[in-house]
């Protein structure tokens, strides 16, 4: 496993890899703090491709809140162990200077399905995510990449902007990997306390098991979830609640085929 940091050395060793019509490159962006669900897509990767990249980067133009920025976990360690067990050929991990030489003057924006669910009370996120994965995909150039349905709004916005756009990638959904009790899997899980993580799994039980949206939301506010938001689009139903006191809110995301 070899890891990168510079745009430029990523950008040759691929070039030289895809000299080779038969070779394909496997991708899956993240932002570090790996865990299973991550690693679920790694070995999809793997399976599929002949190379597989990982890149970690914390990327800061997609967080509307610069706390949440500086409290996302970092597992730098942690996370190259678990890369080399499952087999990752190449971890690209950036600098905010290697990557956004513009300064974050170009960006991406989209005009519809981002602007509701995450994308109505996380003003910026969406471009920041879609900015910064069209850039990923300029430089790794990935025959496939894959990304979870956990992020089902994300995961939608970046295959249509590659539809959008033209770009010879295909976007691979995987089913969201949950925890034993149903919670889904999240880099952020770690930071709940142990009231909070045993409260959790149920915002994916009233959710799987609500006959309608009205009695869902019912249900969450009687068992004292602060509820952001509970919607449904494309057949399916979103949300987003917060957990936690202030300065320690964690925001979790979930969603169900209905």
């Amino acid at each position: 496993m070899r890891i990168i940091y510079s745009v430029t050395e990523m950008q040759n060793i691929l070039h030289s890899i895809k000299s080779n019509p038969e070779n394909t490159i496997g991708f899956v962006p993240t932002m570090g703090a790996l865990h299973e669900g991550h690693l679920t897509l790694l070995r999809r990767s793997r399976n599929e491709n002949k190379f597989t990249v990982l890149s970690i980067f914390v990327n800061p133009t997609q967080f509307n809140n610069s706390n949440d920025f500086m409290k996302y976990p970092k597992t730098w360690e942690n996370d190259l162990h678990m890369a080399q067990d499952i087999g990752v050929d190449f971890v690209f991990s950036p600098s905010y200077e290697d990557i956004y030489p513009d300064s974050y003057r170009f960006k991406i924006l989209e005009s519809d399905f981002s602007k509701v669910l995450c994308g109505a009370h996380r003003p910026g996120h969406f471009e920041g995510m879609l900015t910064i994965v069209m850039k990923l995909f300029n430089i790794v150039r990935p025959t496939r990449s894959y990304f979870g349905e956990k992020d089902f709004q994300q995961l939608q916005l970046v295959k249509e902007m590659v539809d959008a756009f033209f770009l010879e990638t295909e976007i691979v959904p995987v089913k969201t990997v949950r925890e034993p009790d149903g919670l889904a899997m999240s880099s952020r899980n770690i930071r709940l306390s142990p009231d909070d993580r045993k409260r959790a799994p149920q915002i994916f039980q009233i959710l799987n098991q609500a006959p309608n949206r009205d009695t869902a939301f019912d249900l969450l506010k009687e068992h004292g979830f602060d509820i952001e938001y509970l919607e449904e689009h494309r057949e399916r139903r979103f949300v987003a609640v917060r957990m936690g006191q202030e300065p320690n809110i964690i925001r979790l995301i979930d969603n169900v085929k209905i």
